[in-house]
């Protein structure tokens, strides 16, 4: 007989729902693979490029010009010198990093490639709105997403003194790999490219080779379809709910959802770094630790290098996995690709993982007090890590380019979304500035002026173009 819960999770009502939330219809007759780490993502990728007969379409936040990225390179200039028509789309901001001969190569040997969001004055909020997706499209049939950008920060190197990043990503083959090229042609257009020709291209038709539904969810600022997603999932978890996450600064809603679950007796547990590469991410990750855990939130600090998978299992039947990160900015700004599964076979391999990573993991509980009461106030429990049961992991040395890449997303992430972050210096700025208009009052209102008058240009510019794209 089959158990209430599952009942929940796999009613009509709950699908419709959660179709509705996301905009994501599932797309049955797919075979999807369950990848973790680099090397084997990467492998998948590369052996997709190959067998590329029509079309590749290569969508990434970060594409390092390193020796992961350039064996990118040479697979894709060799399909395009072979006549294949190859597509990529980067985000500006990403990869600041990466040099324009890197880009000019490719382009020289008949590539498309084109940035995403680079900064102009007639849209200059166009910088909050990241293109963080990480996709790869061959012949419109077969692709890979996830978490993991395109960087040897993923593969580590031969000597074990840098380990490969945690990472997750899934490979799917089929119908709902068009899925995933309609969203890069989406943000191909956006970011000024032509929409490709799929019926002359690939054609209109994508055989079933399995038996699996998959959602497409493709979030866009403004639409926080991933977001209403999670939200539904939550709310309608009975059994468990185990996540693992790399930036975990969660909106309101979604905190509450987790504590909620708790409360309402679901195994609810939850996966982070424990050594950041944004430190000011992880602190604030910590300071929600508390009420977490006060409503049986079991939560673990993974003990290797960067942990950077963003996945969800429910119920033992529900799986998220893609770019989208729990913070503000994922949720509500960036450009993102996730794939929502309803099937009990992924859902075991990806609970399977978990419990493999939470034994490398370091438990985070709470203490007693030796003070319990201070000034006639309860003293809040204070937070340990416990030892991990398989021990710790070598010890994970960062190398120069991973310490690069770590000083450009914090940077990032500062003006993305850990709101928080900002409240010091931004308190800081206003007070000098207060001070500044006491003593300078004229040339400081000068100077409002001026920033008043560009902000109010640059923003009208913005809005006639939304009413001419409308």
């Amino acid at each position: 007989m089959t158990e209430p819960a599952r009942q929940t999770l796999a009613s009509r009502p709950f699908h419709r729902a959660v179709e509705r939330a996301s905009n994501a219809p599932a797309i049955p007759g797919n075979r999807v693979t369950l990848l973790i780490d680099g090397p084997a993502t990467y492998d998948t990728m590369l052996e997709q490029i190959a067998s590329a007969m029509h079309r590749v379409h290569l969508e990434q936040y970060i594409f390092n010009d390193d020796t992961c990225g350039r064996r990118f390179a040479d697979a894709l200039i060799a399909k395009a010198e072979s006549g294949i028509t190859v597509r990529v789309l980067h985000d500006w901001f990403g990869c600041l990093g990466t040099p324009r001969r890197f880009w000019r190569r490719m382009r020289d040997a008949g590539i498309e490639v084109r940035a995403f969001g680079v900064p102009r004055l007639g849209d200059p909020l166009l910088i909050v709105a990241r293109d963080h997706r990480k996709v790869l499209v061959v012949d419109g049939a077969r692709g890979v997403t996830g978490g993991l950008c395109i960087g040897d920060e993923w593969l580590g190197d031969e000597s074990g003194r840098h380990l490969p990043w945690r990472d997750t990503a899934i490979a799917i083959e089929g119908p709902a790999a068009r899925g995933l090229d309609s969203a890069f042609t989406r943000a191909w257009h956006f970011a000024g490219g032509s929409a490709p020709d799929d019926a002359a291209e690939v054609g209109a038709d994508v055989p079933a080779m399995g038996d699996t539904a998959v959602r497409v969810v493709a979030t866009e600022p403004g639409y926080e379809r991933t977001f209403r997603a999670i939200d539904l999932l939550l709310a309608g978890a009975e059994e468990k709910v185990w996540v693992t996450e790399a930036y975990f600064v969660a909106l309101p809603r979604i905190y509450q959802g987790f504590k909620d679950a708790a409360l309402d007796g679901v195994d609810t547990r939850v996966l982070v770094p424990g050594q950041s590469d944004i430190r000011v991410v992880r602190n604030l990750t910590r300071s929600g630790y508390r009420g977490l855990l006060a409503a049986q939130v079991r939560i673990w600090e993974w003990n290797g290098p960067m942990l950077h998978a963003k996945t969800i299992v429910v119920d033992g039947r529900w799986t998220k996995i893609g770019s989208s990160n729990l913070n503000p900015s994922s949720l509500l700004a960036n450009w993102e690709l996730d794939v929502l599964i309803d099937d009990p076979e992924l859902a075991r391999a990806v609970e399977r993982q978990f419990l493999g990573d939470v034994a490398r993991s370091s438990e985070v509980v709470r203490r007693p007090r030796r003070v319990p009461v201070l000034f006639g106030r309860p003293v809040p429990p204070a937070l340990a890590r416990e030892v991990p049961s398989a021990g710790l992991p070598v010890a994970h040395v960062r190398g120069p380019r991973e310490r690069r890449r770590r000083a450009l997303v914090t940077a990032a992430s500062l003006v993305q979304g850990a709101r928080a972050a900002l409240f010091g210096p931004l308190s800081a700025v206003l007070f000098v500035a207060s001070l500044l208009f006491v003593g300078f009052p004229t040339p400081m209102a000068w100077l409002a002026a001026v920033v008043c008058a560009a902000i109010g240009a640059m923003l009208l510019v913005r809005a006639l173009g939304h009413r001419a794209r409308s």
